[in-house]
């Protein structure tokens, strides 16, 4: 049995995030019969809103899944065995999804990068005018790497796209920012849009989202690779009624719906700019430690997380055990390549500013704690940003 301990434990990784006890309570409501009347208003309810948020007019599906069901749906949905698609490694995540497009039969390049970077928008623009006989499908890229704190622009992936006058599909994973950072399907010319309810829509894990424009919808009539329960066509004829081809997820919805009130109450443009001050302060403190940020480029920093580069006599594993034990407060370690080499800080979701101000506190007593060469200073740096 473990040791009882007093206060709240502190969750600061990038997802799964707090859950606001307003979604804890609707998801805790009694079961309702998914084949009934009620059930289907719901739908209606958390459709309408889930479009409001990935700021589109075309259909967005959901699974009762994780966002790897997602990032599943969208290629055997669009895709046939054997097609060529581009995709770029921003990071661990954008491998993951390499590696599971390799599984499914299909022919991925995946342009290396350095996990510190988002997407060369250059190259990518010459692989594509190089493509003259347009084998290359899709282009697929992360939004916002959870596993760097990396951003990548995506208007300027669908800028190159554009001016290389190819038609790949354009698919884009924002599991880490939806909900968190700017987004805007739509208008920036996505085909599907991957997501998933964990992270900036402060949902337990359990829901998968696709966004799907109509030429998606178009390229499912005559992909080839297999699919049943992913069938976007058997969840949309499903939903046009206002149900699911299985059982849904009907508690999530339930949570949902009152997420997707939360945040569109609160209005997006200020949930944004929320996280972009949760962002800058938590970079300020980073910088007043001495210690490096992982991304390099200013103009690619990430509002919803922090990932830290250590130096390299620390192990960042044992430091993040250490604030676990002392502090009782989780931070997010680093995956593939950059297991032990950084923490990263999760700053999205359910977040205030005191709630950051007690994270960079601990993290600062961990620094000293755990003998990590480092200069003192930097939650009060925070704290002074915050003030003004």
């Amino acid at each position: 049995m473990m040791a009882n301990r007093s206060g709240r434990h502190f969750l600061q990784i990038p997802g799964p995030t707090n859950v606001p006890d307003r979604v804890l309570e609707a998801i805790g409501q009694p079961t309702i019969d998914h084949r009934g009347p009620r059930f289907r208003h719901l739908t209606a309810e958390v459709l309408e809103r889930l479009a409001a948020i990935f700021k589109t007019e075309g259909q967005v599906i959901i699974y009762p899944s994780s966002g790897t069901g997602a990032w599943e749906a969208a290629l055997v949905n669009t895709l046939s065995p054997g097609d060529r698609l581009l995709m770029y490694e921003t990071g661990h995540f954008a491998t993951l999804w390499h590696a599971l497009a390799e599984r499914l039969g299909l022919a991925p390049q995946l342009m290396p990068g350095d996990w510190r970077s988002g997407v060369d928008v250059a190259a990518l623009q010459d692989l594509l005018e190089q493509d003259t006989h347009h084998d290359i499908k899709a282009v697929c890229v992360v939004h916002n790497e959870t596993s760097t704190g990396v951003t990548s622009d995506i208007p300027a992936v669908r800028a190159s796209i554009q001016s290389a006058a190819h038609p790949a599909l354009l698919m884009v994973d924002t599991i880490s920012s939806l909900g968190s950072m700017d987004y805007r399907h739509d208008e920036w010319g996505i085909d599907v849009t991957v997501a998933g309810s964990q992270k900036g829509l402060m949902l337990p894990p359990g829901l998968g989202f696709n966004a799907v424009s109509d030429k998606a919808l178009t390229a499912s009539r005559t992909a080839a690779l297999p699919r049943a329960y992913w069938d976007w066509q058997a969840v949309l004829s499903g939903n046009r009624d206002g149900f699911f081809p299985y059982t849904p997820a009907t508690n999530l919805l339930f949570g949902l719906r009152e997420a997707s009130d939360m945040l569109l109450t609160e209005g997006l443009e200020a949930v944004f700019a929320r996280h972009a001050r949760f962002g800058e302060a938590t970079r300020r403190a980073v910088k007043a430690w001495s210690l490096e940020l992982l991304c390099r480029n200013p103009r690619e920093y990430s509002n919803s997380l922090t990932a830290v580069m250590v130096p390299e006599t620390i192990d960042a594993d044992e430091f993040r055990a250490l604030v676990l034990a002392r502090f009782d407060m989780s931070l997010g370690n680093g995956l593939g390549r950059l297991a032990g080499k950084v923490f990263r800080i999760g700053h999205l979701g359910d977040f205030s500013d005191l709630m950051l101000m007690g994270s960079l506190s601990g993290i600062e007593m961990g620094l000293r704690a755990a003998g990590v060469p480092h200069q003192g200073g930097g939650a009060q740096e925070a704290l002074a940003y915050l003030s003004e």
